[in-house]
């Protein structure tokens, strides 16, 4: 009995391993979300956050994301059918990333540090923006959305049409 328990144990260890984050998005990290950062003072702390592109800012040297945060799953991917919002961050990035391919709605998850935080208005609201300085954006694969139609057995007396 106990030699069972062992193997199911391990495979269970071993199915476990195989879902994990992509390589890019592992590490530890502070468990805060953007509206928490907001509200307190975070500096300094390593996140790793995600979620969908309100816009895209290309700069001289460097590109800003203006990102509307949710919750990862166990991939690190963002929830996209979700209202569970965690707050808006803005993530900024050294180079040029096409704001062509990185367009609205896009999931993108980042890690890196709070550098500050950026006041700016959503239409006539101030909102107190965390900013990350990114160390990795990773652009996630469109979801291609399926809708699958079931339809019950046919019986024998509804006929084959």
């Amino acid at each position: 009995m106990n030699t069972r328990l062992a193997v199911l144990a391990t495979a269970t260890a071993l199915l476990s391993a195989c879902a994990t984050q992509p390589k890019p998005l592992q590490g530890t990290f502070a468990q805060i979300s953007p509206r928490d950062a907001a509200a307190t003072e975070s500096t300094g702390a390593m996140v790793r956050w995600g979620g969908r592109i309100v816009q895209v800012e290309p700069q001289a040297n460097r590109t800003c994301f203006e990102m509307i945060s949710t919750r990862l799953d166990v991939y690190a991917r963002p929830y996209w059918a979700t209202d569970d919002v965690g707050g808006r961050f803005i993530a900024c990035r050294t180079g040029f990333y096409d704001p062509a391919l990185f367009e609205k709605n896009r999931e993108v998850s980042f890690t890196g540090r709070i550098d500050g935080y950026e006041n700016r208005r959503i239409g006539q609201y101030d909102y107190r923006f965390p900013r990350v300085e990114a160390d990795i954006v990773y652009l996630w694969p469109v979801r291609e959305r399926v809708d699958v139609v079931t339809r019950p057995a046919p019986w024998p007396w509804w006929g084959w049409w």
